[in-house]
């Protein structure tokens, strides 16, 4: 796992200021340097039962997979994998001048949200989960929410910090802050499938829904 670039952090007028990006619900710093990855792809569908939970129910998304070129463009990485589903094939340089994305990070899940509707036609909204770890309910939205935008063909980008362990046992570690992105769900939405674009080796892998959730929590994602 490539490390995270970390510098200290305080509190400016009630917000967080971490790796020189002023944080805040939805606000990131960013991830380590990657280097080139393979493309993904995906395809599976078992639709529930009058919008119920169905443990059977699956989809995967259709992406094409690109690591971060340095340590501050996971917002833009992450959110090309998303846009990539619906054909867009933007540069991440491109996308990163649309995001509004410095040295300092990319500023808020506001951005991907508002870049991802004005490319795509204005589906996506954004999510805060404003508690410090996920209420019940607050997972349960974010299993609707990933479940609805995955079978209408939208990858989710998520705003994450901290440290979360995925279904293979595998730790991974975003203290400063991190995006990445959602693009497939199992079992009923019980696990998710991440696209990190900080993470090239694995490039994919699981996590139960609960965890992400708590790795979103302070976060945002735009679904």
């Amino acid at each position: 796992m490539n490390p995270i670039i970390q510098k200290s952090s305080l509190s400016v007028a009630g917000l967080l200021v971490a790796g020189g990006c002023v944080l805040g619900p939805t606000v990131a710093a960013q991830a380590a340097p990657p280097q080139t990855g393979p493309a993904t792809s995906a395809q599976a569908d078992k639709p529930g039962k009058d919008g119920a939970h169905d443990r059977r129910a699956e989809r995967q998304v259709g992406v094409e997979y690109q690591a971060q070129p340095n340590f501050f463009y996971c917002g833009p990485a992450a959110t090309r994998i998303a846009l990539s589903a619906q054909g867009k094939a933007l540069s991440q340089d491109e996308v990163a001048a649309l995001l509004g994305t410095t040295e300092a990070g990319t500023p808020s899940a506001l951005d991907t949200t508002r870049v991802l509707n004005e490319l795509t036609g204005g589906k996506y909204k954004t999510t805060e989960i404003r508690d410090s770890v996920a209420k019940p309910e607050q997972v349960e939205q974010l299993r609707a929410n990933v479940t609805a935008a995955l079978d209408a063909g939208r990858p989710v980008v998520a705003n994450v910090k901290g440290t979360a362990v995925d279904a293979n046992g595998n730790p991974h570690s975003y203290e400063g802050g991190h995006y990445l992105t959602l693009v497939g769900y199992r079992d009923g939405g019980d696990s998710i499938q991440i696209a990190d674009p900080a993470d090239p080796t694995d490039g994919e892998y699981w996590m139960p829904l609960g965890k992400v959730a708590n790795w979103i929590a302070e976060r945002g994602y735009s679904s």
